[in-house]
């Protein structure tokens, strides 16, 4: 081929490029998608941030209430098609897109919150606004288990009427449970006068970074999963719907004293982490004000940790019973514990434990006993058992409940007053006593869940799929 054939193809090429380009950017600039708005307060949308910790425009990117996929999970297609459908103004479209996504995989929360904030819009319906705020970065199926008890709460609450003929509507955000990210998520929020209340976050660590922000805010922050001491009293806007760590060390002390009839425990814990140290913590006061004593502790977060040398140590210390309060990144360090110990000492557990890979160490984590807010079986015919098992095809967990809980109070505080320091107040009040997946919900003066724990075990089993399962000891 000539050069001067040559030169002209790649002229060509680049007429047609800047044409499509032009394009696009017509395109995008004059028919803008249309952001997810309250029809009576059009100025509801996400004000920017000016923080200067996080690159500008990377908080936008973490907050979606159907205008982008945040989980890449379930029907990824069809999610996309519902998010275009949305963009676009056909709402219609968009519903049935997500509803076709939900037909594929009813496991997928995300998909459910868009379907039901695309039908307000289809309906164009008045609506009040809720966020929830979950680690999607860095741990999705946790984060998927926290917004499955938004969504319920939230389909259960519009399909029910709503509040006062408005229904609710659920910003999510991914905060990738990093207490950087959660300050600038907690000043978004709190700049967007639409929010009434936000569910959320998922660490201590993470929820104890923002509280102050939502305090200083007044933005009312519930906290279905946040269990450290360090959060009572972190403010008057500050409540959750979990029990703290001091009712979970309290529990498995007792359970240590009473039901094992032993005295010297051994703990392993992360030391730069907030819910292991309280938990660790809260264990070691409640054991020794009840009799036993706590022989040694390690922390399993540091570099040259050796769960061998760690066992046979505590061993010679007199130790009759391994206690675990890892949190979510020292939970392999754990298990290394538990499968080197070979069911030689009884093992007890923070509820950091209850997950699948817990189960999937096998024979060796039988008899483990671990603290937890709720466990389904020992409610299986409550009216929201029964509800998820339909809903999400499969049995759900306690962060699920107690996720629903947080939402179900921010409801019911929106029925008595749609401020946000009315929200406040309602939950605030001696009696405030609405119905949730966990019992009622009543919060102390601490904003703290006044609720007992219910303990499980492993055993030998076929509904997770693994062989092993937890359930409630008797």
């Amino acid at each position: 081929m000539s050069q001067k054939n040559e030169s002209l193809i790649l002229f060509l090429a680049l007429l047609i490029t800047g044409s499509l380009l032009g394009a696009g950017y017509f395109l995008f600039f004059v028919f803008p998608p249309k952001p997810l708005l309250n029809t009576n307060n059009p100025s509801g949308t996400l004000p920017p941030t000016s923080s200067p910790n996080i690159a500008v425009g990377s908080i936008e990117t973490r907050i979606s209430q159907g205008e982008k996929v945040l989980i890449a999970s379930g029907n990824l297609a069809l999610k996309q098609a519902g998010v275009a459908a949305l963009a676009s103004r056909q709402y219609q479209n968009a519903v049935e897109q997500f509803n076709a996504a939900l037909q594929q995989n009813k496991n997928d929360p995300e998909a459910l919150v868009y379907r039901n904030n695309a039908q307000i819009l289809q309906n164009n319906q008045p609506f009040y606004t809720i966020a929830v705020s979950i680690p999607i970065g860095t741990s999705v199926n946790t984060a998927q288990e926290i917004l499955r008890g938004v969504a319920q709460a939230q389909m259960e609450v519009n399909q029910g009427g709503g509040i006062a003929g408005k229904s609710l509507n659920v910003i999510i955000v991914n905060d990738d449970n990093s207490p950087e990210v959660a300050k600038e998520v907690a000043q978004k929020l709190v700049n967007n006068s639409e929010v009434l209340g936000v569910v959320g976050h998922f660490g201590s660590n993470t929820t104890e970074a923002a509280a102050p922000i939502y305090e200083a805010g007044k933005l009312v922050l519930i906290s279905p999963t946040s269990t450290s001491t360090n959060i009572s009293n972190a403010g008057d806007f500050i409540f959750r719907t979990v029990p703290s760590d001091r009712f979970a060390g309290s529990s498995l002390s007792r359970y240590l004293l009473n039901k094992l009839n032993l005295k010297k425990a051994v703990i392993f814990f992360n030391s730069a982490n907030q819910y292991s140290n309280s938990l660790q913590t809260e264990f070691t006061t409640a054991l020794s004000g009840d009799g036993g004593e706590v022989v040694s502790v390690f922390d399993i977060a540091k570099p040259n940790f050796n769960p061998v040398q760690a066992l046979e140590q505590a061993r010679q210390q007199g130790a009759e019973v391994i206690v675990l309060t890892p949190d979510s990144s020292t939970i392999e360090q754990a298990l290394q514990v538990v499968r080197t110990n070979r069911k030689q000492l009884p093992l007890l557990g923070g509820d950091s434990l209850y997950r699948p890979e817990t189960l999937k160490v096998g024979s060796d984590a039988v008899g483990m006993v671990i603290a937890i807010p709720w466990h389904i079986l020992a409610n299986p015919n409550s009216a929201f058992a029964q509800t998820a098992n339909q809903l999400w095809g499969a049995s759900v967990n306690w962060r699920t409940a107690t996720a629903y809980d947080a939402t179900k109070a921010l409801v019911a505080a929106i029925t008595k007053n749609p401020t946000r320091t009315g929200v406040q107040q309602a939950l605030s009040a001696p009696d405030f006593t609405p119905q949730g997946a966990t019992g009622v919900i009543r919060f102390l003066p601490s904003g703290d869940r006044n609720q007992p724990l219910q303990l499980v075990t492993i055993e030998p089993g076929n509904t997770s799929g693994l062989g092993y399962d937890f359930v409630p000891v008797p």
